[in-house]
């Protein structure tokens, strides 16, 4: 599975292992423009060779949808024109700051910051899809 956290300038890509457990930041991409980043996510996903795509979606503390999602469902619109593969939506609050935090506790600032913090929230995304799918798996089969 692959992560994104999309962002208008810089959106994040994370992959899980082949097993579904782990995810993984993967990298930064800045291709510029929402065509581009589905292009070029497509092309990631492909590479990584995929079974799926988990984008994040912005939500309000209270849950409701954010302004953003208009914005991230346009550009996941844009990503299906380039993939077959599906599509699923994970509740992104809290991963960028959660990134952030983890990053000022590895003392990361600066450029390097900028570059590591969507890929960090795309990998908090994808774990967080994976663990909530493996939870579900585990209560269908009594576990």
């Amino acid at each position: 599975m692959i992560g994104v956290d999309y962002g208008d300038v810089r959106t994040g890509i994370a992959s899980s292992d082949l097993l579904g457990l782990m995810a993984s930041a993967v990298c930064t991409v800045k291709p510029g423009g929402m065509k581009n980043t589905a292009v070029e996510v497509a092309k990631i996903a492909k590479a990584q060779n995929a079974v799926g795509i988990v984008v994040g979606m912005p939500k309000n503390m209270d849950g409701s949808e954010g302004p953003r999602a208009d914005v991230v469902r346009a550009f996941v619109d844009l990503l299906r024109s380039e993939t077959p593969l599906p599509i699923f939506f994970e509740d992104e609050r809290m991963t960028t700051m959660e990134a952030n935090r983890f990053l000022s506790a590895t003392e990361t600032y600066g450029k390097k910051r900028k570059e590591k913090v969507d890929a960090l929230s795309a990998e908090l995304i994808l774990q967080s899809w994976l663990d909530r799918k493996r939870r579900a798996e585990a209560a269908e089969n009594g576990n």
